[in-house]
């Protein structure tokens, strides 16, 4: 479901509590003592933290309840793991556990397998340009992105392209009176096109009414791009055989197309 739904994952977002920093400070030490039901009473008072984290990621077409899910993941494992005795706010310690597990997610569920550092340095990227964005008003250069992380320019732009969603070539960009126009129409191929396979059908053709030496010749000189010495020391014939050979060989395959 989209962030601004009233439930996600069942959950009436709308109805979520907010704990203040005492009541979550002597939950902390109850569930530090093994109590159960102070653990529940905690997560449940931290689920609108996760909300708004999550929806940080909502850019990248993802299900937002599994989204949810995964922070809420984050979320208990933050509370299973913090330390009471560090005077340390538990959302500072909790936000980057949930952001850390989202990401997890993310990596591991996508259909492009990206290496972690390059993804974290694409997160980064992201956050420095919210940051620039929001200091200059407005949108940052990749340069100045860059600069500001202390990465290369080439690093900083492989990275932000590796995390972009890979998008289907039956995605309609343009839709009139329900004839639709997809992102594979807007793409030509110059290298290939129908004259050039009907050249490649006349020429296989042509290649069938030569005998076994002349193929070999034929594919050995201009597909493998060995000289004519060289063929000649490999089929056991003098050069200018080969020239020979080569040589009627075109000339009929010229006359069958």
């Amino acid at each position: 479901m989209r962030y601004n739904k009233v439930e996600i994952c069942g959950v009436n977002t709308s109805e979520l509590k907010v704990l203040s920093d005492e009541e979550k400070r002597s939950l902390l030490l109850k569930v530090k003592d093994g109590d159960y039901k102070a653990r529940e009473e905690l997560i449940d008072g931290n689920l609108r933290l996760v909300l708004s984290i999550i929806q940080r990621f909502t850019g990248r077409k993802e299900n937002l309840d599994d989204l949810f899910q995964v922070g809420c993941i984050g979320l208990i494992k933050a509370i299973d793991n913090f330390n009471t005795d560090l005077d340390v706010k538990f959302s500072t310690y909790a936000v980057p556990m949930i952001i850390g597990e989202i990401r997890r997610y993310l990596r591991d569920n996508n259909s492009i397998r990206v290496s972690r550092s390059v993804r974290d340095l694409a997160y980064r990227a992201l956050q420095a340009k919210e940051e620039l964005t929001r200091d200059d008003f407005c949108e940052p250069t990749i340069d100045q992105i860059a600069n500001h992380l202390g990465e290369n320019k080439e690093d900083v732009v492989c990275a932000l392209e590796a995390i972009t969603e890979p998008i289907s070539l039956y995605e309609p960009i343009f839709n009139d009176s329900g004839d639709s126009i997809y992102i594979m129409d807007q793409i030509s191929d110059t290298t290939s096109n129908d004259e050039m396979w009907v050249e490649d059908i006349a020429l296989r053709e042509a290649m069938k009414k030569l005998n076994e030496r002349e193929k070999r010749i034929i594919d050995m000189r201009f597909y493998a791009g060995k000289t004519q010495s060289e063929i000649a020391k490999e089929i056991g014939i003098s050069q200018a055989q080969v020239s020979r050979l080569e040589k009627g060989a075109l000339e009929r395959i010229k006359k069958q197309i």
